[in-house]
């Protein structure tokens, strides 16, 4: 595939994300703020529900996949969920071991993510 299709759909990818870090931003401030929940905790729920939204847009937004939700959506979550360790992990290190204020180490956190999924989505989970 030609680089700029790459890039394309990097776009999109990231643009699909966007809605889903709305969501983990979303339930990080109300976990840490109204709820006294823990950072690592609260972003790591929030991952979750972001990665739902973003599974319906990336299958048919992004990716225009024509595979089963069966075998995409298993290799989607399974991806998420290696995913899911890193954030909550690299979250924990941040913000408890290293004391940086939480949403430094959250958009840090974020961008390498981006990338870690994007990479498995295209090169993986939405595999033609």
């Amino acid at each position: 595939m030609p680089s700029h299709t790459v890039l394309a759909q990097f776009l999109r990818f990231a643009m699909v994300g966007a809605s889903g870090t709305a969501v983990q931003y979303a339930v990080l401030w109300l976990g840490v703020e109204r709820f006294g929940v823990g950072a690592a905790a609260a972003s790591g729920a929030g991952y979750l529900l972001g990665a739902v939204v973003n599974y319906v847009l990336n299958y048919f937004f992004t990716f225009g996949s024509r595979h089963s939700h069966l075998r995409v959506a298993s290799r989607y979550f399974s991806l998420l969920a290696v995913g899911w360790c890193l954030n909550t992990a690299l979250m924990w290190l941040l913000v408890q071991e290293a004391h940086w204020y939480y949403w430094v180490a959250q958009v840090l956190t974020t961008g390498l993510g981006l990338l870690f999924n994007f990479a498995g989505s295209r090169w993986w989970a939405f595999r033609p």
